[in-house]
């Protein structure tokens, strides 16, 4: 795609004061609903929670049968659930508000005659931003001048096939939220914010709520069976009771209670809370995740794509051998001038860009000016040919006085086909090629063409090139790579080099930093060739790639997810965009990784630094641990909770009905907490860096893990009803047997939250770790007991009734029992999980 080049001379832009006055006339370039209450609107939320609706009827069901203490007992405890669940949203909104800043693009624009780099909510009308292929268009503008300019606008217009847009009228309007899908343009700022055409029609790009996870829909589902158990049981239990006391709003209330303890209402709260807190967590330590649900996938990564250049690499280029092809002569860069090696570094020069971005056009030009070279003043670009291709290559075309110049750099395969060279030559030039890359050196091939007019062909390809030589760059691995990629390794991760250099220097730099097996190699263009099957097998035992193009990656990535993998995908320049997104987990480089790659990923590293994948991947074992820690703390004391308030019911026990909802919702005010605080704060488990990464296909956890689970709540409430037996048929008050009951569920409560921080490690290890809620958790526990025992308001509230101090510990050394078992598993009786 060429085109004729972009002139920015003259161009001024707005100048400070001018932004500012803008600014206070037009606001932020940010899209404003509706003004709406966001307290109001997380109370809203809350209310329609099944948990607070049942509270509100239990609560209304009190004071309608006449006990106005426990109606307001439940008005309180309404009052402190909608407290805590204030608390979790506002936290988690809070991380996640603050995460959208970090991830905010930028966009460049000309302020006061220079290049400024400004977020793109700082925009105002008239700046004149710089955009390329690509780019998601961050306000409506006018094209002032473009190349080869496409637009997709399908957000606007619903039209699939992009729009030609060039600076004539009528082609000149483009529209914030659409993507540049070719070329590159300058234009004017002439709308923001609500002002804009998308503001209009009230599309807020970036409102965008992206698909529910597969561990979302899996809790989902599971909160949903549960969910469907506490209907059937509700209407079993209410209609048992109705039948023995026929009393509507009694049989309501009994059947309420059993409800309330089957909603579990806190797997939604924690995994939300969790995925927020990590990613905002991670934030602070520069890895930036642009959707908190991705860290679900991040403990999960299997296999790790690497680029080579600025991931593996310095990304510090230096030119080291030039082969220059009309003098026959190879030159070694010693940092001596040498005129042999000019001509080959001025048409090097003038391929590239003449204020360069990338590494290895700065290399090239800090080789010409260290060999003296002048000449590049002479010249004026006319006319350019992007850089594409297999491999890739472009093409400047300068004036020089009454001569046209064109040179060509890129793939060295890819400019000797262009020159059309004799066989043996081209053999020649090639296997040196070959032994220059075997260095672990970038070669590229420079051509130079004289057009005879300003008729350019319509590919770069058809100009009468000519050969010039090749360019030997070398950039050196990061000096702590080898242990990074060690960690990696540890880790049970599998790494694939994929890169666009040439097959010998990507063997070498595999080899250098040690990747597994870094001689067997494979092309772009082979896996483009290869059935699905051959493929399959290919991308599992190939570790690196070389030569790869967009298309090319994209289906290594696919092939490795349709194996079960998880992959994650480092990169940097456009074209690692589409890989970026059909990766589970796209990873860019936040300082020399282009806009593209960084709105395609979904993890941005600050400083470029691959020691914060490890990071990144430990943060997301520990986030994803976590959380099934507190799901499975969920699932065993929820257990007991629901039992005991339907069996002895079925039964017909003497004593039916041993808790109220008042006993229940006091449980919940305990296990909210718990789940999505206590267990969130747990550090990392030391050996959660060299377990093996769980599957795709594996759920929230294992079938084993789900046994072992219940197993540990029918353990408690085999406990919890023996004692319940014993006392209601040994003539004990329902209230003593309340009291023992109820303690015995709290002291199992307290014993489950300290086994369950690790199902590997007993109690004796995990009393080690650092959590500043735990002794809260001892505290706030003693404290009740202490408050149910001493204080009578307090008991009669809760309608108990003191009891021995040989109950007391008998209930104590049941609840131990009943839970300090699975301590016994974790030492070795059973294989541990």
């Amino acid at each position: 795609m060429a085109g004729k080049v972009t002139e920015l001379s003259g161009i001024e832009g707005l100048s400070v004061q001018q932004v500012l006055s803008l600014q206070k006339q037009y606001g932020r370039n940010v899209f404003r609903s509706a003004a709406q209450n966001r307290f109001l609107h997380i109370l809203w939320d809350i209310f329609r929670e099944p948990m607070f609706i049942l509270l509100m009827i239990a609560c209304s069901l009190y004071f309608i049968l006449g006990n106005t203490s426990e109606g307001i007992m439940m008005a309180v405890a309404m009052a402190i659930v909608t407290a805590i669940s204030l608390y979790q949203e506002v936290k988690s909104s809070r991380a996640l508000e603050a995460l959208k800043q970090f991830a905010e693009p930028k966009v460049k624009v000309i302020r006061d005659g220079s290049e400024q780099v400004i977020n793109n909510d700082e925009l105002v009308p008239g700046d004149i931003m710089l955009l390329e292929e690509g780019m998601k268009i961050p306000a409506d503008a006018l094209i002032l001048q473009s190349n080869d300019l496409s637009v997709n606008e399908s957000i606007i217009t619903g039209e699939s096939l992009p729009a030609e847009k060039s600076d004539r009228s009528g082609q000149n309007i483009i529209y914030q939220g659409t993507t540049i899908n070719s070329g590159k343009c300058v234009a004017r700022v002439s709308a923001t914010g609500n002002n804009t055409v998308l503001g209009k029609i009230g599309k807020a790009v970036t409102g965008y709520n992206p698909p529910k996870t597969l561990l979302q829909l899996q809790i989902n589902k599971f909160v949903r069976r549960l969910a469907l158990f506490g209907l059937l049981a509700f209407f079993v239990i209410f209609l048992v009771n109705y039948l023995h006391y026929r009393e509507f709003a009694t049989s309501l209330l009994f059947a309420l209670t059993l409800a309330m303890s089957a909603v579990p209402e806190e797997i939604p709260v924690a995994f939300s809370s969790f995925m927020a807190l990590g990613a905002y967590k991670m934030s602070k330590l520069g890895i930036i995740s642009r959707q908190p649900q991705i860290i679900e996938n991040l403990g999960a990564v299997t296999v790790l794509c690497l680029d080579k250049t600025g991931t593996i690499t310095e990304n510090k280029m230096e030119v080291k051998t030039i082969y220059n092809y009309r003098e026959d002569m190879v030159i070694n860069m010693d940092g001596k001038s040498d005129a042999g090696n000019r001509e080959v570094l001025f048409f090097g020069v003038l391929a590239s860009e003449s204020d360069p971005f990338d590494p290895m056009e700065k290399a090239i030009w800090d080789a010409y000016r260290a060999a003296g070279g002048n000449g590049y003043e002479k010249v004026r670009m006319i006319y350019e040919y992007p850089l594409e291709g297999r491999p890739p290559m472009m093409t400047h075309v300068y004036r020089s006085g009454d001569k046209i110049i064109a040179a060509a750099k890129g793939g060295a395969e890819r400019i000797v086909a262009a020159c059309r060279l004799d066989e043996p030559v081209v053999n020649r030039i090639m296997q040196y090629t070959r032994h220059l890359a075997s260095k672990g050196y970038r070669v590229l091939g420079v051509a130079s063409a004289t057009p005879p007019d300003d008729k350019f062909p319509e590919t770069q390809d058809d100009f009468d090139w000519q050969f010039e030589g090749l360019l030997a760059l070398y950039d050196p691995p990061k000096k702590n790579i080898t242990e990074v990629l060690k960690k990696i390794y540890d880790a049970k991760i599998d790494i694939k080099l994929v890169t666009g250099d040439h097959p010998e220097t990507a063997m070498n730099i595999a080899q250098q930093v040690g990747i597994i097996d870094p001689l067997r190699c494979r092309t772009g263009d082979e896996i483009m060739n290869m059935e699905p099957d051959e493929l399959r097998t290919t991308v599992k035992v190939t570790h690196v790639f070389a030569r790869m193009f967009p298309d090319a990656k994209v289906k290594i990535m696919k092939a490795l997810q349709v194996s079960g993998e998880i992959v994650a995908m480092t990169g940097d320049g456009v074209n690692d965009g589409p890989a970026l997104k059909v990766s589970d987990i796209g990873i860019a480089m936040g300082k020399k990784g282009t806009e593209m790659a960084q709105q395609a990923s979904d993890l941005v590293i600050t400083d470029d630094n691959l020691e914060k994948i490890v990071t990144a991947v430990g943060e997301g074992r520990k986030i994803f641990s976590n959380l099934v820690k507190a799901v499975r703390y969920i699932i065993s004391i929820h257990i007991p909770i629901i039992l005991t308030a339907s069996l002895p019911v079925i039964l017909n026990w003497t004593y039916p009905n041993i808790f109220t909802p008042i006993h229940v919702i006091f449980l919940e005010l305990i296990m909210g907490p718990t789940c999505s605080i206590f267990y969130e704060r747990e550090p990392v488990e030391e050996t959660i860096m060299q377990t093996t990464p769980r599957s795709r296909r594996t759920g929230l956890f294992t079938k084993e893990e789900l046994l072992i689970s219940i197993v540990q709540g029918l353990m408690i409430t085999a406990g919890v009803l023996i004692l319940y037996y014993i006392f209601m048929t040994d003539g004990h008050s329902i209230e003593e047997t309340r009291t023992v009951v109820f303690n015995t569920l709290i002291l199992s409560n307290v014993f489950l939250t300290f086994a369950g921080r690790s199902f590997t490690r007993t109690i004796y290890y995990t009393s080690q770790y650092r959590n500043n809620l735990a002794p809260v958790v001892l505290v706030a526990s003693i404290i009740f007991l202490a408050l149910m025992y001493f204080v009578p308001a307090v008991r009669e509230l809760f309608q108990l009734a003191p009891i021995t101090s040989f109950d007391f510990w008998v209930s104590f050394g049941v609840a131990f029992v009943s839970v300090m078992w699975f301590e016994v598993y974790k030492m070795g009786l059973r294989k541990p999980l």
